[in-house]
């Protein structure tokens, strides 16, 4: 299967409308909707964005893609070979509209979440036709990371989830396809990681700054050009057997948020959203921040691309 002729995405906040730009390079008649028109009119500027950072990843472009904003639902929906939920974390939400999309949607038509956690098989629980039905994990930011997660649900029909592998394959990102599991694969081993960190942080072990210093050119480094099953290889088994004997049992266990995040939320600090979090920061301190970042990505996976 090759990319749709034409696709929509449901939900234009922060993933649609990366996820509109990869599926338009890559050829396809896209339809970004959202309820919110303000909501519509940013991801026009954030669609522009994502295509810049396309052209400088040097990323393919087939022809014959387009992106429109689309308010009206069924519109948005008419003749789409695939639609990509991309709505808030909620389950009632998504299994409203989901079931909502399916009265507009020809019967060959795939429906696949962007959930990042939520069980697919709740989700389609909504759903006349759940076989159609499976998750597509995209990591943030959608038009730069590229690899998509493929959960299936219980009712899921192998085709469909061939189906989805396919397209992905199509417009060159690489497709890992998982069992159901809560978090899917890529959540569970950040927050295994993260969980380590803020332990570390908090028990006075490490400082926030060079916690991050640590991370990005120690693990962070490797880990972007070897995996970690392959890493186990390059190091041994035994020195893996030998080193995870004394220090598994005294690593982070906890099954609690880290008071040094539960009381963050409670102040309101959040984050670059908020103007601070773990650091602080000013409206151009964010934005510039957030170019470092996006310039970075696109480096790595220039080099990644290339090995």
């Amino acid at each position: 299967m090759s990319v749709p002729e034409i696709s929509a995405v449901i939900g234009a906040g922060t993933m649609g409308p990366g996820m509109a730009a990869v599926l338009a390079r890559a050829g396809s008649q896209v339809r970004l909707h959202d309820v919110s028109e303000e909501v519509l009119d940013r991801a026009r500027g954030g669609y522009q964005l994502a295509v810049q950072a396309l052209d400088r990843v040097e990323a393919p472009a087939a022809p014959g893609g387009s992106v429109t904003f689309e308010p009206d639902l069924g519109k948005a929906l008419a003749g789409a070979g695939l639609v990509l939920e991309a709505i808030p974390e909620k389950l009632e939400l998504k299994q409203q509209l989901t079931a909502e999309m399916e009265h507009h949607l020809g019967d060959e038509a795939i429906i696949a979440t962007n959930t990042s956690g939520i069980p697919v098989t709740a989700i389609a629980r909504a759903l006349r036709r759940p076989a159609r039905f499976a998750g597509m994990h995209w990591s943030n930011p959608p038009h730069l990371i590229p690899m998509i997660e493929v959960i299936p649900g219980e009712q899921t029909a192998p085709a469909t989830t061939a189906a989805i592998t396919e397209t992905i394959r199509a417009f060159g990102y690489q497709a890992v396809v998982e069992k159901e599991v809560p978090g899917f694969v890529e959540n569970r081993i950040l927050y295994a990681i993260m969980r380590e960190c803020l332990s570390l942080v908090e028990r006075g072990i490490v400082s926030e700054a060079d916690m991050d210093t640590c991370v990005k050119w120690g693990i962070g480094y490797k880990l972007a050009v070897i995996g970690p099953m392959r890493l186990l290889d390059m190091a041994g088994l035994d020195i893996y057997s030998s080193v995870a004997s004394y220090l598994n049992p005294d690593l982070s266990a906890s099954a609690e948020v880290p008071d040094m995040i539960k009381n963050r939320v409670a102040d309101g600090r959040l984050g670059m959203k908020t103007l601070g979090g773990i650091y602080p920061y000013t409206q151009q301190q964010v934005a510039e921040r957030r170019a470092e970042i996006a310039k970075g990505l696109i480096a790595v996976r220039k080099t990644l691309s290339a090995l």
